[in-house]
């Protein structure tokens, strides 16, 4: 039986996040000194995306409490979501994250994760508009940072030489993924034909992955998040052969670490926590990745059944330590629902 998203986990992820969204402290600043002027806290830094622990771990909190207001528009949170998001949507706060954002040494602040939630937001806000009034305000709030960060990749990605592999925020796989899903949802050719390019010179010619992992803090998987890009890359055919390349042994469950569930000893524990992210994320893939194969392939089943797995070890411990509790709900809704 496949594990789906319903309304009780739905409004239980929601829970989680609306109390880390206003949450201030612990708090983990990326935030560079030109000056003494510079040393300030937190929400005076970021009116918007103060809590949760990190500035991007704040941006997809509200990603998610809007995308389950979207799928379940009857939680018992949505009138706590409506009411959070429009105190803090403001084109006065918005104007204070984008002054800072125009700073010259805060070019490459949170790039590319950051960058990437921030227009996977946008995107999210666009679709929402569409049932809910306030969200159209909200996008229109958010449109100058959103037409920033895609200026950034747009400058950034043809000056990239190599992509990023490593299982953390600077993974390049899983921003141009996000990306690419803003640029189709929101018809942005000029970033979809980028993108699209950059992932074929990066990844098109990689064949055999030892898929070298997990490390101790990964939350994606380099192997499964490079394949899931092509996926959205490549037409179905020549994503077929590509992956057929990229991992000719998939059927006999090998290489053996995807299929094997990272151990998290401590909970509290930040970087080993996210261990239980690399899990959800590789549920995500395993799924989407099934789907896209033929009928018949016994890739399929493989893929699901480790999917299954790592749900069954990751799901439990979403709540729990607030170095977990402050994202997993997130990676979590995109596995439940890939």
């Amino acid at each position: 039986m496949t594990t789906q998203l319903t309304a009780d986990l739905a409004a239980k992820f929601a829970t989680l996040a609306l109390a880390h969204l206003p949450r201030e402290y612990p708090n983990k600043l990326t935030h560079t000194l030109a000056g003494p002027e510079d040393v300030q806290g937190p929400r005076a830094l970021h009116p918007v995306f103060y809590g949760s622990y990190d500035w991007h771990s704040s941006v997809h909190g509200y990603w998610l409490v809007l995308h389950l207001l979207g799928r379940f528009p009857d939680l018992p949170q949505a009138a706590q979501i409506v009411t959070l998001t429009g105190q803090h949507f403001t084109a006065a706060n918005f104007a204070q994250e984008q002054a800072y954002l125009d700073l010259p040494h805060n070019q490459g602040f949170e790039r590319p994760y950051g960058w990437a939630w921030l227009l996977a937001l946008a995107a999210e806000l666009d679709t929402l508009a569409l049932a809910l009034p306030q969200a159209r305000g909200w996008a229109t709030a958010l449109a100058p940072l959103t037409k920033t960060f895609v200026a950034r990749f747009m400058e950034f990605l043809p000056k990239a030489t190599y992509p990023l592999r490593v299982g953390t925020h600077f993974n390049t796989a899983f921003a141009l993924a996000l990306a690419l899903d803003f640029a189709t949802r929101t018809g942005h050719s000029a970033l979809t034909q980028l993108i699209t390019a950059t992932a074929q010179r990066w990844y098109g010619n990689d064949v055999a992955c030892q898929a070298w992992e997990p490390s101790g803090d990964e939350f994606l998987s380099p192997a499964l998040m490079e394949a899931e890009l092509m996926r959205r890359v490549l037409a179905p055919e020549a994503f077929i052969t590509w992956f057929g390349r990229f991992l000719p042994d998939l059927a006999a469950r090998q290489p053996a670490t995807l299929f094997t569930p990272a151990t998290v000893t401590d909970r509290s524990d930040g970087k080993i926590a996210h261990l239980d992210g690399l899990n959800l994320s590789r549920a995500w893939c395993q799924r989407a990745l099934a789907r896209a194969l033929p009928p018949g392939d016994a890739r399929s089943d493989v893929l699901h059944e480790a999917a299954e797995r790592h749900l069954a070890s990751a799901l439990p411990h979403v709540a729990g330590d607030y170095m977990g509790e402050h994202w997993l709900a997130t990676f979590a809704t995109l596995a439940l629902e890939a």
